[in-house]
């Protein structure tokens, strides 16, 4: 959580992020073809980078299948870059597979307006024209700003402005679960 986040309530524990993430995985099984060697998973920084992590374990334990795992940041692609931050904080690109002809599954842990999504599909045609791109996402909070939605959805979270979501993962926050919140003030 941030300093200054009120908690309003929690969406998610632990468990629930387990079985969140099972689900999704399943998902994913379903969405690839038979012996299809072509499907990748991309984890959009910061805490999709971890979510596509455990995707990952997830379908291999279920499934024994090895989808090869990328990590991007998109903050250069953002069309709305002056607007998120004054010090923009770079993170590493990791794409150690060609794109090209590829089922890539973009992953991040919260979808809003749509942006964030956008600047990954640009990011990610610099590195070559997949076959197909679809979007995961743990919690879709809705605000859509770009014709944009989540292929496979955690769970929906409806929210009002001034409301966000935050998601945390131990590997990161030491602490896991999903909260609604709104920003305090000073």
């Amino acid at each position: 959580m941030k300093p200054l986040d009120i908690v309003k309530a929690q969406l998610m524990d632990a468990q629930d992020m387990e079985r969140t993430l099972a689900r999704l995985a399943r998902q994913v099984i379903e969405e690839l073809h038979p012996n299809d060697k072509s499907a990748a998973i991309i984890g959009m920084h910061r805490r999709g980078v971890y979510l596509a992590r455990r995707l990952q374990t997830l379908i291999s334990d279920f499934e024994n299948i090895e989808i090869p795992v990328g990590t991007l940041d998109v903050t250069m692609y953002r069309d709305d870059l002056h607007r998120i931050s004054r010090k923009v904080q770079m993170r590493s690109t990791n794409i150690p597979f060609d794109v090209t002809n590829r089922h890539l599954i973009l992953v991040d842990d919260v979808l809003c307006t749509g942006r964030t999504v956008r600047a990954a599909m640009d990011a990610v045609t610099d590195f070559g024209r997949p076959a197909r791109i679809q979007f995961l996402t743990l919690v879709d909070r809705g605000h859509y700003e770009l014709p944009i939605r989540a292929d496979m959805v955690g769970r929906v979270v409806p929210t009002i402005p001034g409301e966000e979501v935050r998601v945390q993962f131990n590997e990161i926050d030491d602490r896991e679960g999903v909260w609604l919140v709104t920003r305090g003030s000073r």
